[in-house]
């Protein structure tokens, strides 16, 4: 599985790359427009450093897509069967953060997005990566707390949430046991 994880992150940082070319920008505009250091971008398309969750989402906002969809053009063949060990996974280095991507790549405005958040995990999320989308969060087992803007809710296994419109937002996991929820994104607009 390791190896897995780690050509993911190597091909996420060339997607990044691919993807800053093709809207003409540099590092440096790429970094203004997610608000992280040029150096930061520069170690991640070089495949020297792997982003962690929080940087990946401000990364993927700034080009106006979600992790899903940055995830998917990285890694994924299109066709309507993906198969369970051709499932890009993907851990953030930071929090451990394991997200898989379950949904086939296809012309479906959808993603399927399973996320396994280790006790004690805090992952910010900032409102630009969620625009342009609907999201629902349906936890599968364990405790997740979701924090969006003010709001605060407290879900168990079995909870589903409709997202409200973007705004930063906070996955936790308070519990002493891992949680694992599903993501399912409607994507609404954008490329």
């Amino acid at each position: 599985m390791n190896n897995i994880i780690d050509t993911l992150s190597q091909r996420l940082g060339e997607r990044i790359r691919t993807e800053r070319e093709s809207r003409g920008w540099s590092q440096n505009e790429l970094a203004e427009r997610a608000g992280v250091s040029r150096a930061m971008i520069h170690k991640i398309e070089r495949g020297d450093s792997s982003p962690t969750a929080t940087l990946l989402g401000r990364l993927s906002g700034a080009f106006g897509l979600s992790m899903s969809t940055l995830i998917a053009r990285a890694e994924m063949q299109e066709g309507r069967l993906l198969r369970f060990h051709e499932q890009p996974v993907w851990r953030d280095p930071q929090s451990h953060y394991l997200r898989r991507h379950v949904s086939p790549r296809s012309d479906l405005p959808l993603d399927l997005v399973q996320v396994e958040l280790p006790a004690g995990s805090d992952i910010p999320m900032p409102a630009s990566a969620y625009l342009n989308a609907r999201q629902l969060i349906w936890v599968q087992s364990g405790e997740l707390v979701f924090v969006e803007g003010e709001t605060r809710h407290h879900m168990q296994a079995g909870d589903c949430l409709e997202l409200g419109p973007p705004n930063d937002c906070h996955f936790i996991n308070e519990s002493e046991t891992p949680c694992v929820y599903l993501v399912v994104r409607l994507n609404n607009a954008g490329p």
